[in-house]
């Protein structure tokens, strides 16, 4: 059996070569554009290659003249199938083969076999014109990417542009969304705790209801305004002495409710304390709290979350791991991209907005740590298949770099 490529961009020619040359035996594989087309030839093996003239991306000339270039198709007939290209170019830029449209059904499988068999088409005998022809050709090739360029360079501007753009609606929908949240918050502690009045048992349940929800209003807005901050070099750090565990054990006690509600059992690993460390307290426990908070989303109800605590030569450690799905290494960087989500979709089953984790990392190199993800970990003897956060900071102010490492 045979191995085929066929670099075609109208699916009806794709699936008249494929039903003539299945029954025949061979495998044939499609690609829709140049592009896709030269990044199959190379990254898989094939005993031939169909290419015709007119694609998009790069043409059947500029297809042919980069496999010739490499040394692992030295040997792969390339045949060009076409209805308006030139012979006389297709054989200078390398084809073996040329084969007019329309196929010829009753003749084509008949053809493509006789060039597996090792057959190639004479080459014209005029080699001055072929020299011509694949001058043109080399000059249209430049001339084509000189265009491609500009227009890559326009596109390019362009998204520089948006960036700022999108850089600056942040930090504007963030002023004006906080202003209003003060009184907001304010007016609604008051009522809670009854100073401007008694309140009633159903009420007072409707008041806790909407704090919830402004709370975690709140929570979104401070991630939206420390996304401008890491996207602008403004977000700074507040230094001073702390005590590392205890700023873990009250980040993973705010999460006790959590945990109750989805009946997620809670492992820990801690050593005794005091841990002195001198940086940004405030700053660390809302890291701490964006990747508690994503362990408990993707834990499935009565699962397990781990919680470590280890003291290194010059750093701390802190690993949180869970027993969900853990994160694909394809995807252990993406997951710390702003806004990036594996399901962004208006109905995935968690929410979020997507800057937690990238603004944990940030955090964390900003106090001369970083922040990685695995798969796995033991956690007090008991191991946790999912994903398993680590977290590092430096012990000192000595090991922190500015007031942020993007």
């Amino acid at each position: 059996m045979a191995r085929v490529l066929h670099i075609e961009d109208d699916p009806r020619n794709r699936l008249l070569v494929r039903k003539l040359l299945q029954p025949e035996g061979h495998y044939v594989q499609d690609a829709a554009d140049g592009l896709e087309g030269v990044r199959l030839a190379i990254s898989e093996h094939f005993d031939l290659v169909l290419v015709d003239l007119n694609i998009p991306g790069l043409d059947g000339y500029e297809v042919t003249l980069r496999l010739r270039s490499e040394l692992s198709l030295k040997g792969v007939p390339i045949v060009a199938i076409t209805a308006e290209g030139d012979k006389e170019t297709s054989f200078a830029v390398g084809c073996d083969g040329f084969i007019e449209k329309p196929i010829d059904a009753r003749r084509f499988a008949k053809q493509v076999g006789e060039f597996l068999g090792g057959y190639r088409e004479a080459i014209p005998a005029s080699s001055d014109g072929a020299e011509a022809k694949l001058r043109l050709q080399g000059g249209r090739i430049v001339a084509h990417l000189e265009a491609k360029v500009a227009e890559l360079s326009v596109a390019n501007e362009r998204l520089r542009e948006l960036d700022r753009l999108r850089t600056e609606f942040y930090r504007n929908i963030s002023h004006e969304l906080a202003t209003p949240m003060t009184p907001i918050v304010g007016y609604l502690h008051m009522l809670i705790d009854e100073e401007l009045g008694p309140v009633a048992k159903p009420q007072g349940k409707a008041l806790r209801a909407m704090d919830d929800c402004v709370r975690r209003l709140r929570a979104t807005l401070d991630n939206l305004i420390d996304v401008t901050g890491l996207e602008t070099g403004k977000m700074r750090f507040f230094y001073r002495e702390y005590d590392f565990l205890d700023t873990v054990r009250r980040a993973v006690a705010n999460q006790a409710d959590a945990l109750a509600d989805r009946n997620i059992t809670l492992r820990e690993e801690l050593p005794r304390g005091p841990l002195a460390a001198y940086g940004d307290s405030d700053r660390l426990s809302r890291a701490i709290l964006q990747i508690l908070d994503n362990a408990v989303k993707f834990t499935p109800e009565g699962g397990v979350i781990g919680v470590r605590v280890c003291k290194r030569d010059d750093r701390y450690e802190l690993l949180i791991a869970d027993s969900g799905p853990g994160v694909r290494p394809e995807h252990a960087e993406q997951v710390f991209q702003p806004f990036y989500q594996l399901d962004g979709s208006s109905t995935r089953a968690h929410g979020g907005v997507g800057v937690g984790l990238a603004i944990a990392r940030r955090v964390a190199r900003g106090l001369g740590g970083d922040l990685t993800v695995m798969s796995g970990a033991t956690i007090e003897g008991t191991y946790l298949p999912g994903a398993a956060f680590e977290l590092t900071v430096a012990h000192r102010a000595s090991a922190v770099a500015g007031p942020i490492v993007p």
